[in-house]
């Protein structure tokens, strides 16, 4: 069967978001990690900007040269035979040509969140963020992740924070994006207020303290994803792998769990379905 074109698989994707199971979609760093998730079964993938700028040695918030990011997307993109869909924070200051970008590099949805460039604490204006969006549903058929910072960043008055996130992703719902994100709400009572009072499928972002996917699904959540955690969770098992080796100068660390050699090497020559 030949390969899925870049529409095709933009199809696909955005029907993963109309259930009837929750979409579980784990964020990749790079080829290696992305054709984990693969083996796993997953239907899709994502990126996560943190995790490749921390491969670039760079920190998330739009540091990166955006070359680079667009040279990761593609790399994982060829190598893998499902959906990989892209984190691109808030576009690095062009979101359209940015769009644009993502579809010549094998993407076939991008995650564009609503922080002001450069500021960790300010929303872009609501009449500018949901122009981009338009503008991007017009010139693209990726499928549009849209978040609002609005928890994340515990932004505004918190009596208010809830109708102001719903308000934003209201709004980029009727510009065109086609899933909703609100990062930073982990309790299930909010995420259940949520579902029901935005307009599409809603992504919510897994963390410490989040409700299990059953739970997720239960409350009507469209999509969840990881971010940033797996890539943490590795730079953690390396952490104490180096602390082990300084320390004890035992392996224990390193060797219980691990990859083997050959299965490393056997998962990058096999070429994508």
């Amino acid at each position: 069967m030949p390969a899925m074109t870049q529409p095709e698989r933009a199809r696909v994707f955005r029907e993963l978001h109309r259930g009837p199971r929750i979409l579980v979609l784990p964020n990749a760093w790079d080829v290696a990690s992305a054709r984990v998730f693969e083996d796993a079964g997953f239907p899709a993938i994502a990126t996560t900007s943190a995790g490749v700028t921390t491969v670039f040695g760079y920190p998330d918030g739009q540091y990166i040269n955006p070359a680079l990011m667009w040279d990761m997307v593609r790399r994982i993109a060829q190598a893998v035979a499902v959906p990989v869909t892209a984190d691109v924070e808030a576009g690095y200051d062009d979101p359209v040509q940015t769009a644009l970008a993502l579809m010549e590099a094998g993407a076939i949805g991008m995650n564009l969140e609503d922080l002001e460039s450069g500021h960790e604490s300010t929303l872009t204006d609501l009449p500018k963020q949901v122009e981009e969006i338009r503008r991007i549903r017009s010139e693209t058929n990726l499928v549009i992740n849209a978040r609002t910072d609005t928890f994340l960043a515990s932004i505004g008055d918190p009596a208010t924070r809830f109708d102001s996130a719903v308000q934003r992703l209201n709004a980029y719902r009727e510009a065109g994006a086609d899933c909703l994100f609100a990062p930073g709400v982990r309790d299930a009572e909010t995420i259940g207020r949520l579902v029901q009072a935005v307009q599409g499928p809603l992504n919510i972002l897994a963390v410490a303290g989040t409700p299990p996917v059953p739970e997720l699904q239960r409350l009507g959540v469209a999509r969840v994803t990881v971010g940033s955690g797996p890539m943490r969770a590795t730079l953690g098992l390396t952490r104490r792998i180096a602390q082990e080796l300084a320390s004890a100068g035992t392996f224990s660390s390193m060797t219980e769990g691990a990859i083997s050699y050959a299965d490393v090497n056997a998962m990058l020559q096999r070429k994508p379905a």
